[in-house]
């Protein structure tokens, strides 16, 4: 029971998170976000500090920070209301989450699969491969549905 609430949720989440397809969409513009819409509104650096309570010496920093990548969360946030923004944050998955976690079970089948035909060759009780697809989709199905499939490499 455990596994199909695991998968309703990461089906929700693949749902919800395919609107922020494709991620390149919202490629950092090369000096970063907080300077690109600052000079969007034609609001000047020393205005900006106004607004965020800093030196205007800072605001250079800040948003050579924010391009870098090395700026924190709490101070993009605060910086983004500075500039009557909101700050998006989301990690999207390269596939669907679904689909990762089929891909993991899937791997392990194969190699736990892959051990036990070795052995049985090698005790002259070797099992053809025409029918390893079948194998390998009822391994999943029975013994992996439980099984934590991140605890491994």
């Amino acid at each position: 029971m455990k596994n199909d609430t695991r998968q309703r949720a990461r089906q929700r989440l693949d749902e919800r998170l395919k609107a922020l397809k494709p991620e390149d969409r919202f490629k950092t513009p090369p000096k970063g976000w907080l300077r690109a819409i600052r000079d969007a509104l034609g609001m000047r650096g020393v205005q900006f500090a106004r607004r965020l309570g800093i030196r205007p010496q800072s605001v250079e920093t800040l948003e050579k920070s924010e391009a870098s990548g090395s700026i924190q969360l709490k101070t993009l946030r605060r910086a983004a209301e500075a500039l009557e923004c909101t700050l998006v944050y989301a990690l999207v998955p390269n596939k669907s989450l679904e689909e990762a976690v089929r891909e993991r079970a899937y791997k392990i089948a194969v190699r736990d699969l892959g051990r036990v035909a070795h052995t049985m060759k090698l005790e002259a009780q070797g099992t053809g491969d025409a029918d390893m697809e079948a194998r390998i989709d009822a391994y999943i199905r029975d013994v992996l549905k439980e099984r934590d499939l991140w605890n491994e490499k």
